[in-house]
């Protein structure tokens, strides 16, 4: 597994896996122990996925050691703001059996996420949480934190496919010193990406699924990837991705892919920022 080293020092490996709408927790509890029995080493959910509990039952069932282990969770909008971050992630903590966490993200850029950010900085100078990020910013926000913080953000995890490069964004980011992630790498299987005619011949070349292609076209570009299943054949398959390298001219095939846009919704959109911010968590 290959590791990538945050701005900061920590080493993240740059494969991990997502528990996002896992709502099934018997599912998603076999799921997490298939993958960590399969290898996988770094496990990313969100207080506002619901399943914090059953994710740290799994981590306790898997009986590997916590210090061999990546656990990311996310502050949901409802309790941005100082004092409210310093409750919920203690709440995340306890529903997760952790004493710490390696990454703490902004889950959305709305609210008072610099009062959230200060209390972030203070847990992470505590040494309760090994690095802190953000999640959905779009860069002029990036850049706000850059400039108006005293810790620079480590992570921005954001929507990343073969439909949505982030080419501009990943060059600003690499220029300011923050490790991209990505969400959602299949695009949740819109417009067919399964048996995309570009990314069809690939696969077929290098004797590997379509979604493995996917994984290391972002891994090669030195992108975090979260990928998500609960088919155990799958979680297997999409660790299988370090034993073959994409060409250049692959690559570059699969840029044609881009349309530079999201294939969910626009994070800058009035009705969806108020959609997001209505939506409270019953935790």
């Amino acid at each position: 597994m290959k590791d990538v080293e945050l701005n900061n020092g920590i080493k993240m490996p740059i494969l991990g896996f997502g528990v996002f709408q896992m709502t099934d927790q018997q599912e998603c509890e076999r799921s997490i122990l298939d993958a960590i029995e399969v290898g996988y080493r770094m496990i990313d959910t969100a207080a506002s996925y619901l399943n914090e509990e059953t994710v740290g039952r799994a981590i306790i069932k898997s009986g590997v050691a916590r210090e061999e282990l990546f656990i990311t969770t996310k502050l949901w909008v409802q309790d941005a703001g100082y004092d409210k971050t310093k409750s919920a992630f203690e709440k995340s903590l306890k529903r997760l059996h952790l004493d710490y966490f390696d990454l703490y993200l902004i889950h959305q850029p709305y609210g008072d996420v610099f009062g959230s950010w200060k209390a972030m900085e203070e847990l992470y100078e505590q040494d309760k949480v090994r690095a802190i990020g953000i999640s959905n910013f779009q860069p002029d926000r990036v850049m706000d934190f850059i400039v108006h913080n005293k810790v620079i953000p480590a992570i921005n995890q954001i929507e990343t496919h073969p439909f949505n490069q982030q080419t501009e964004t990943q060059k600003f980011l690499i220029q300011n010193n923050v490790q991209m992630e990505s969400w959602g790498p299949f695009a949740e299987g819109k417009n067919n990406i399964f048996t995309n005619e570009i990314l069809q011949p690939i696969s077929e070349k290098y004797n590997k699924s379509i979604a493995q292609v996917i994984l290391r076209w972002l891994t090669q570009r030195n992108i975090i990837v979260i990928p998500k299943s609960v088919r155990r054949e799958r979680i297997a398959e999409n660790f299988d991705i370090f034993d073959f390298e994409l060409s250049p001219d692959d690559m570059n095939r699969i840029s044609m892919l881009d349309m530079n846009k999201s294939s969910f919704f626009d994070h800058r959109d009035p009705e969806i920022i108020k959609w997001i911010t209505s939506r409270k968590l019953d935790i």
